[in-house]
């Protein structure tokens, strides 16, 4: 079933208008780390069928006048809510996720999953904190065959690889592979610092900065383990 979305994020004229299947485009979590630019804020805004809050980016978002769908976590980040802000953007599902095992990008992701969503970008979790930082790129690869995951920020796209990948780039693209753990049988095409039947180790051997030698698809091919992708911006 087809729908119209129209998606008014910020009490600024911003809207979207545009077709989608039910949960096929990603979603957007808004994490608790450092914020992004402005500009990929709002890009990123405009073009989610639904938006997640974790924990204390409620306030921060709130403080900002930007809507949001839903808002999970434990709640225990003493993040004060003005009620009156959060009443004021309409209908927001608050959703108590106090398991102290899980993250609340843990709650969040487990939370699309359950609504049927199959894909999310992820923005504000990296920086501030160097282990949320980890954690959150890390986790990615746990939940790589139920939802298709990206974290993206000003200067970085990081998600998982299937086991196999290919994706066009510019010449020059920088692009780095890090395992999580260990990853087995990785051959590129298309790189700089070419791999064959190789493998990678966190922390002993890595693929950083490696470079796109001309315009033209990349291709990974890897066995196993768990392998990320950076595409680097800056």
């Amino acid at each position: 079933m087809l729908f119209i979305v129209k998606v008014m994020r910020t009490l600024q004229i911003m809207s979207s208008h545009h077709i989608v299947k039910d949960n096929q485009e990603p979603a957007l979590i808004i994490a608790n780390g450092a914020s992004c630019s402005s500009e990929l804020l709002q890009q990123l805004l405009e073009w989610s069928p639904f938006v997640l809050a974790l924990d204390g980016a409620a306030v921060r978002l709130l403080e900002q006048n930007i809507r949001f769908d839903a808002w999970i976590g434990d709640f225990d980040s003493g993040a004060v809510i003005d009620e009156s802000a959060f009443i004021k953007m309409g209908s927001i599902e608050r959703i108590l996720a106090p398991d102290q095992n899980k993250t609340d990008l843990h709650k969040g992701i487990e939370f699309l999953i359950s609504k049927g969503h199959v894909a999310a970008n992820i923005i504000w979790a990296t920086g501030k904190r160097a282990d949320h930082t980890f954690n959150n790129m890390a986790l990615l690869c746990h939940y790589h065959d139920q939802i298709t995951l990206r974290i993206i920020d000003d200067y970085s796209r990081v998600y998982p690889l299937p086991k196999s990948f290919q994706k066009w780039y510019p010449k020059g693209t920088q692009l780095s592979l890090i395992p999580i753990g260990k990853a087995n049988g990785i051959s590129t095409q298309n790189l700089r610092y070419p791999l064959t039947n190789d493998s990678l180790e966190l922390p002993h051997k890595l693929g950083i900065s490696n470079e796109v030698v001309h315009d033209g698809f990349v291709e990974i091919l890897y066995t196993d383990g768990d392998l990320l992708m950076l595409e680097c911006l800056d």
